[in-house]
């Protein structure tokens, strides 16, 4: 043992990154099994209080209801974990950004149990859509507080704005890819072909950032930034190939932007196959977006987004350490 304390703020962040991880998880399967509204009430199920409902008949209830619920006790234990996290941050040594990062968590949080509680309540899709929107956000603040609360990390020299834009075209891409997962029933085929378009250029943006990054950092970069790099390149490649396959084992085989199967119904789970066809694109969009956040971090990206002020303080931070 060192004389340095321990580094109890990395330690809480890498706990709620993987929280938060299996959160999204369930919430990609309560949507992809429509099971949103298994538990009609809120903030309890059917009467009892959040925790203290069975264990017997949660487990051993209809899949719907264990999504569900299952969803709400992970979505208790993440907002739990993330007040710790902004206690144990705000107590430490560790540099300002990483404690307004978990103030911003902590709001993130809130905001995204409330509205859980409104798509419940009010049976809401249009919330519904915002719900799906805010949870990678928190994910990527999470992740974000995890890396920088390492001690030994050092953000690289090279500012590369490249993989800060792989960052927000990822993000945009889930937020684009959830309007298709809440689709109305009442939408029209002209809106549902708009939707599409607007996902499938998504998908060539990230394609192209993602690229990019690999090409910039290869340059000069760490090898830790280029093995991230690389590896954020691969699951693209394979998060294209589910795309496929969520349209596949949905509609049929792609013969236009409007399959001749489509009913105006969403994505959905028809077998067990394709709810992991399904859900595995959900949850590798959100494994890109946060590789993305780690080499943004990583290969310096966050600070060519800083001001010229806050980088030159750094810089004499530094110089007289």
């Amino acid at each position: 043992m060192t004389g340095r304390s321990f580094n109890w703020t990395h330690l809480v962040a890498c706990l709620l990154v993987g929280v938060t991880a299996v959160l999204l998880s369930f919430g990609a399967l309560v949507t992809t099994y429509e099971a949103a509204m298994a538990v009609p009430d809120w903030p309890g199920t059917y009467g009892h209080n959040l925790l203290l409902y069975p264990w017997a008949d949660w487990l051993q209830g209809p899949w719907d209801l264990f999504l569900e619920h299952g969803h709400r006790l992970l979505g208790a234990l993440a907002g739990m974990v993330t007040l710790v996290l902004a206690a144990v941050a705000w107590r430490s040594s560790a540099r300002p950004m990483v404690k307004w990062l978990a103030m911003a968590a902590v709001a993130l949080v809130v905001v995204q149990g409330a509205l859980g509680g409104a798509r419940v309540l009010l049976d809401d899709k249009t919330v519904a859509k915002v719900h799906a929107c805010t949870g990678p956000l928190f994910f990527a603040v999470a992740v974000a507080i995890a890396c920088l609360s390492r001690r030994s990390s050092e953000q690289g020299t090279r500012l590369s704005r490249l993989p800060v834009a792989l960052v927000v075209a990822s993000y945009l891409q889930l937020v684009a890819g959830a309007q298709l997962r809440h689709l109305d029933a009442a939408v029209s085929p002209s809106v549902f072909r708009g939707l599409v378009g607007l996902h499938i250029l998504g998908a060539f943006a990230v394609t192209v950032f993602a690229v990019a990054s690999a090409s910039s950092v290869g340059i000069d970069g760490s090898l830790s930034s280029r093995r991230w790099s690389r590896g954020i390149v691969a699951l693209v490649v394979l998060q294209l190939l589910l795309g496929l396959g969520a349209w596949v084992v949905s509609w049929g085989m792609p013969a236009g932007l409007v399959p001749e199967s489509w009913l105006s119904e969403p994505l959905r789970a028809r077998s067990v196959w394709s709810a992991m066809v399904v859900t595995g694109h959900v949850v590798l969009g959100m494994l890109i977006l946060a590789s993305s956040v780690v080499l943004a971090i990583d290969a310096g990206g966050w600070r060519a987004v800083t001001s010229a002020s806050a980088a030159g303080s750094s810089s004499q931070s530094r110089a007289f350490a």
